[in-house]
């Protein structure tokens, strides 16, 4: 049976026009996104993954941002350059977003649970009291003990953790079919966050949503996520199944991820690292974004950009290793 396809991103680019000139912070974007699946969007920082995001919500500050190019289609229809009452319908109703920092996204002057309660009156049109019900369910449905009472308190008296979980329930609170996710358990311990992503997966299965991780972090990646999309320079270098990109990862930028994770049952004298830095978003290079720190680099690589080419079902890399070309100039035909 063939899986209905909820999200698709088509070549997205997001520039921001300064006084230092272009910054292309997102350029030429593209992955897709199933019922009930989960993708991880990775990289370091710098790297696009969060202006994609906002991206996708229209939620880049413009000016200086615009987007200038791409698709991103919603259940077919696509939501770049809608009128802002239209997006204010899709937004919280049919996508969703959980910000990596709950303090500055949670108004400090209300209480969590009016919070919670507007954005289900805002998409539902539930009286008052219906919404505040709602809204302390939804509490409770995220694991807050005595969410009458923790409803009636301000982000301030509660935990990073119990934050985090606010922040979680006035996503899910409408049912959207899509939830964001940007790096919602990083300021948080281990123990903590292992609980937020235990709940995430819970209410996915429950309600058959979708979700774009948005992480630096891989061993998250592997917990969560059904396929992978590995993001530098404001592309998309690599795509995969979870498990075959950890396995077999294609791309030298993904090699060098997965080799500088520390290693549990191997003595390491020293972590491994990936010489250089992302070049900036204002002065791209010409050829491959990652040839100065790539240690396979070739002439051809420094002179044009390669493509994404698909290897196979659900495979897909940006590196001219796996070109025709790469044979060529090996071969002396170049």
């Amino acid at each position: 049976m063939e899986q209905q396809k909820v999200l698709e991103v088509k070549n997205l680019k997001t520039h921001f026009f300064t006084k230092e000139g272009v910054s292309k912070a997102v350029d030429g974007v593209s992955f897709y996104l199933n019922k009930g699946e989960t993708i991880g969007v990775v990289g370091e920082s710098g790297c696009g993954k969060s202006m994609t995001s906002l991206s996708i919500l229209n939620l880049i500050p413009s000016p200086p941002g615009k987007i200038v190019e791409g698709e991103i289609l919603l259940h077919g229809q696509n939501i770049v350059g809608l009128p802002q009452e239209e997006l204010r319908k899709i937004r919280g109703k049919k996508i969703s977003m959980i910000f990596q920092e709950p303090m500055t996204s949670l108004n400090p002057v209300l209480t969590v649970g009016e919070q919670i309660a507007e954005t289900i009156r805002l998409h539902e049109k539930l009286p008052r009291r219906q919404a505040w019900d709602k809204a302390v369910e939804m509490l409770r449905i995220v694991g807050i003990p005595s969410p009458e009472k923790r409803a009636k308190q301000e982000p301030y008296q509660l935990s990073g953790g119990m934050r985090q979980r606010v922040m979680i329930a006035m996503a899910l609170a409408c049912s959207p079919d899509v939830l964001i996710a940007d790096e919602p358990t990083t300021a948080l311990d281990v123990t903590i966050q292992a609980q937020i992503l235990e709940i995430l997966k819970d209410l996915q299965q429950k309600m058959g949503m979708s979700i774009i991780f948005i992480t630096h972090d891989l061993g998250v990646v592997s917990e969560m996520c059904d396929k992978v999309a590995v993001m530098y320079a404001g592309q998309v270098i690599e795509e995969g199944v979870t498990g075959e990109l950890f396995e077999q990862p294609l791309h030298p930028y993904t090699r060098g991820l997965i080799d500088s994770l520390p290693k549990l049952y191997e003595e390491q004298d020293e972590l491994q690292t990936i010489e250089g830095s992302v070049p900036s978003p204002y002065k791209y290079p010409v050829g491959c974004r990652y040839a100065d720190r790539c240690p396979f680099a070739r002439e051809l690589c420094r002179e044009a950009q390669p493509e994404l080419i698909e290897m196979a079902e659900g495979r897909k890399v940006r590196c001219y290793q796996y070109s025709e070309k790469w044979n060529l100039q090996e071969s002396g035909g170049l």
